[in-house]
């Protein structure tokens, strides 16, 4: 790393750090991540010299992952295994959302952005709109000759909204603790932590080498979920780890916040902001019919549900101790599904249209 590299991230880093503090103090939901995340975002748009380093950030991811999994006890996974029925339903709705937002944005920006044909315009607001992670998205809208810098920009602000609105919404309402936490969750061994960090790590970087999507997050939850789901116990992730975890994931996404960001098409950002809105609300109720037929906290449901990032979710039910194992559940097997259905779907739904109504031409 070059040194003027190194200044801006030690800077980066320290004003994440007093953000992080005042939010501890003001007690802000989510103080590690949100208080990081909007510091942050707001010096990138100022034109401030921001940068986030790539091992850090993966470090976070790592560290979470492994912290998420421990919450698989043989019994919580005994009920998360119950609820595939539901999960299903998550993983439809979400594609239906997808749909709807994809929707939407196309008939809003269709006529005003003249200089974007039908075909780019419609893989734009499809993998813009998709409930899926902002990289991933935006490198199937490459592929298919859509606007990237507006389905990135379209993605990093849905998950700052989704990240700051719904953990202030579930603070205010007083819905947090209804979890009861194992002992995998509170129990700090050292040898034991050595030997997770040593085995969630070869997952992760076994991910990596596969080309996984989030490999430093899904690797190493994966090894801790299936360690924690064989009823072994070697330690707990401690909890500085765990907030500096949540301080350099929440740098990561502030950066993508810079001054040309506000410059990207404002009425695309506005569109995009009010939707993701409307996507909270009605996820809110779906959650809520799911949480009656589950016989689960709503609260749980809504963060299952909730069209946000799988680690700014799955970290709003670690911190507000929300039902942690069916959220991350949800989360995780609606990102899998939505990375290996969307760009079939688009093709299905698109592509089979227009070269229908090519050969009648």
């Amino acid at each position: 790393m070059k040194p003027d590299s190194v200044l801006r991230v030690l800077g980066t880093l320290a004003l994440a750090l007093v953000a992080a503090l005042l939010c501890v103090y003001l007690e802000t939901p989510l103080p590690w991540t949100i208080g990081p995340l909007l510091a942050v975002s707001v010096a990138s748009m100022s034109g401030a010299p921001t940068e986030s380093w790539a091992p850090l950030r993966n470090t976070g991811q790592w560290t979470i992952g492994a912290a998420l999994g421990l919450y698989f006890t043989p019994q919580v996974t005994a009920l998360v295994v119950g609820l595939w029925w539901a999960i299903l339903l998550g993983i439809v709705w979400a594609l239906f959302l997808g749909w709807a937002f994809g929707q939407w944005l196309y008939r809003a920006h269709a006529p005003y952005l003249s200089n974007v044909s039908p075909q780019a315009m419609r893989a734009t607001t499809w993998f813009g709109g998709a409930i899926g992670g902002a990289s991933e998205m935006t490198l199937l809208a490459e592929r298919e000759g859509g606007r990237t810098d507006l389905v990135a920009a379209g993605h990093s602000l849905r998950v700052l909204i989704v990240t700051v609105l719904i953990p202030f919404g579930l603070q205010f309402s007083g819905l947090h603790g209804l979890d009861a936490l194992p002992p995998s969750i509170r129990e700090v061994q050292p040898g034991g932590l050595v030997l997770l960090a040593l085995a969630t790590g070869c997952g992760a970087l076994l991910m990596d080498r596969l080309g996984r999507a989030n490999p430093w997050f899904m690797g190493s939850l994966l090894v801790a979920m299936v360690i924690t789901m064989s009823d072994v116990t070697l330690s707990a992730i401690p909890q500085w780890m765990s907030n500096a975890a949540q301080l350099v994931i929440g740098v990561s996404l502030g950066v993508r916040f810079t001054r040309e960001f506000m410059h990207t098409a404002p009425r695309w950002l506005a569109s995009v902001a009010v939707g993701t809105v409307t996507l909270i609300v009605v996820s809110a109720g779906f959650g809520w019919l799911l949480s009656l037929g589950t016989h689960l906290h709503a609260a749980t449901m809504l963060l299952g549900t909730a069209p946000g990032g799988i680690a700014e979710m799955a970290i709003t039910a670690k911190v507000l101790q929300l039902g942690v194992p069916v959220v991350t559940a949800f989360q995780v097997c609606r990102l899998v599904a939505v990375l290996v259905l969307v760009e079939p779907l688009y093709g299905y739904l698109y592509k089979r249209d227009a070269s229908k109504k090519l050969s009648e031409g």
